[in-house]
């Protein structure tokens, strides 16, 4: 049986990547160009405030194969990865960052494994991610356990945007929030057998992250979301599960309050601090935690009320405001 060949469409979200452009791109031509199969590099600038598209547009003007999209704002990476997958042309999309951490060079590794084991997904893994440990690789290590645990999808790096999938598993994948990260555990629910290799990492030389540890709170309400979905069927739980956080967050804190002065302050009541003598210290957290679970549900209500917005009517979760490198529509 003779191995598939597939065609190739790289989709790379940019935002404020003025001084990485002109590398990224030719890191990209030199990776893909010795590859005998047809490929397409679709560059999707989010909105950016600096010079990045004026040095997106003198790549696409070196390198005929590079396609740009360019948002009317800042939409957020999952929108820049929702865009260029919708643009995608052909049978395997390759989703990378514009960083330089990723390495191009790993891209036809992972068309290798995917065509030898006919999988679905190819995912990457950092296996010696140059980051900061503190606040990049600990709250990633964590983040991967909890998504692996609650989609039942083990993946090392969930947060490695170098990742392999065949156009027909997203098909009907509608990404929202954050979700971009969570595609490997939607695709499947779809079907399709899952893979996972080790790519190398190279630490930041230029330009500014756009990530840290404060985004983990919005990972993890977006985990909620995904869990839902892959449950039961398939914007708004950022809002809604904030104040569910708020709440159940000084509700837990109220609790440690008591348990601390109990157990730090034994005796009988008369002994104890002034005010764990008032009821108020004990019912209030668990009329907190009842809030926090009501506005999770309001939260997941809301989610499902907005896909059907969006998906009976077609609409996106961007706005283009101009391309380039496209051919014309017919």
């Amino acid at each position: 049986m003779n191995k598939p060949h597939y065609s190739l469409s790289v989709v790379v979200p940019v935002y404020n990547e003025e001084e990485n452009v002109s590398s990224l791109a030719g890191q990209i031509h030199a990776a893909l160009s010795t590859m005998d199969r047809d490929y397409e590099v679709l560059l999707v600038d989010d909105g950016s405030s600096d010079a990045t598209w004026d040095r997106l547009l003198d790549a696409a003007q070196t390198h005929p194969r590079f396609r740009l999209i360019r948002f009317r704002r800042n939409f957020g990476q999952t929108a820049a990865m929702s865009a260029g997958i919708d643009a995608a042309r052909n049978d395997v999309i390759v989703t990378l960052d514009a960083d330089l951490q990723n390495d191009p060079r790993d891209i036809p590794h992972l068309l290798e494994v995917m065509e030898a084991d006919d999988c679905a997904v190819v995912s990457g893994w950092r296996k010696d991610r140059k980051d900061a440990f503190i606040n990049r690789r600990l709250p990633s290590m964590i983040a991967n356990g909890l998504i692996s645990r609650i989609t039942g999808v083990h993946l090392h790096d969930y947060g490695c945007t170098l990742k392999a999938y065949k156009r027909d598993v997203l098909q009907g994948i509608r990404l929202y929030g954050e979700m971009h990260r969570f595609i490997p555990a939607l695709c499947s629910w779809v079907g399709g057998r899952i893979e996972e290799v080790v790519v190398d990492h190279h630490p930041r030389t230029a330009g500014k992250s756009k990530y840290g540890i404060g985004r983990t709170f919005r990972v993890v309400l977006d985990l909620l979301t995904v869990k839902f979905l892959l449950r039961f069927t398939g914007g708004p739980m950022q809002l809604f599960g904030k104040f569910a956080f708020l709440f159940g967050g000084i509700g837990l804190l109220m609790l440690l309050v008591v348990a601390g002065d109990r157990l730090f302050y034994p005796g009988n009541l008369e002994t104890h601090l002034y005010l764990i003598k008032r009821p108020f210290w004990v019912i209030t957290p668990f009329m907190l935690f009842a809030f926090a679970m009501q506005f999770i549900s309001m939260g997941l209500l809301a989610e499902v009320q907005t896909r059907t917005y969006h998906e009976s009517q077609n609409k996106r979760t961007y706005t283009v405001r101009e391309t380039f490198g496209f051919p014309p529509e017919p």
